[in-house]
């Protein structure tokens, strides 16, 4: 009886252990596949981003480009203000430039979690980066059919000693690679900021969320929101646009 007992418990832990690797295994296909379809090969696009807080609301229009997992810029062209301030990330490297002073200025990697130009969105929000791949390990926890289509549920736990600031992040990832909803926890698992996508559409070939919005947690009130005016996913952008010095001469 004891080791037919025993043989059950094995066979149950080496099922679970089974399961759950599979899980796995499914959770990062799919958000390889969900990165992969966001950022596409190349894009070029114009977007309004507007910070809104209880008591202002201010608006500036973006010019973005982006090509393969960690490559991108982002130039404001309107207000006049503040046309020209612009954001590279190349490789692992990122840049600011204001026209103002003149000066380009190596971000730290201390910053990559600050705010973009005042907003919600932190510059590792806006360059979309790989760390998302490369420094979580994804489990699927949950599979629904909203309105014909599956939506996956997907908790993402950092690496151990992986160069992150969030304790967990949690994903909604439609069937077709649509990121629905990404929330972000610190490190006592407390939600401190949700991202949401909406305003599903064809762009050329390729269904795109046009509106993004990026809210705190506990403040209803204070929130960025994304709306793309236009993009473009292409198969291939120069490599030149990624450089300092298209940083600060960019055709806009």
């Amino acid at each position: 009886m004891r080791k037919a007992m025993l043989i059950v418990v094995i066979l149950f832990f080496a099922v679970s252990s089974q399961a759950y690797a599979q899980d796995r295994t499914n959770a990062e296909t799919i958000v390889k596949k969900a990165f992969d379809y966001w950022r596409g090969d190349a894009s070029v696009s114009t977007i309004t981003m507007t910070i809104h807080r209880p008591d202002w609301e201010r608006s500036m229009t973006i010019k973005a480009w982006t090509r393969g997992e960690s490559d991108s810029l982002f130039v404001i062209t309107n207000p006049a203000k503040d046309r020209g301030n612009s954001t590279l990330k190349a490789g692992k490297g990122m840049w600011m430039y204001n026209p103002k002073v003149n000066r380009v200025i190596k971000l730290p990697p201390s910053m990559m979690s600050q705010g973009w130009q005042g907003s919600d969105f932190s510059n590792n929000d806006l360059a979309k980066t790989d760390s998302l791949i490369k420094d979580y390990v994804h489990t699927l926890e949950d599979t629904k059919v909203d309105d014909g289509k599956k939506v996956y549920s997907i908790k993402s736990m950092p690496k151990p000693d992986a160069p992150v600031i969030w304790g967990m992040i949690k994903l909604t990832i439609r069937e077709d690679n649509i990121l629905l909803r990404e929330e972000f926890f610190d490190e006592d698992f407390m939600s401190v900021k949700i991202m949401t996508a909406w305003d599903i559409q064809m762009t050329g070939s390729k269904l795109f969320p046009m509106k993004w919005k990026m809210q705190k947690s506990d403040a209803d009130n204070e929130y960025t929101q994304f709306v793309y005016e236009k993009i473009d996913f292409i198969k291939s952008l120069s490599k030149n646009i990624f450089t300092r010095t298209y940083l600060k001469n960019p055709s806009i």
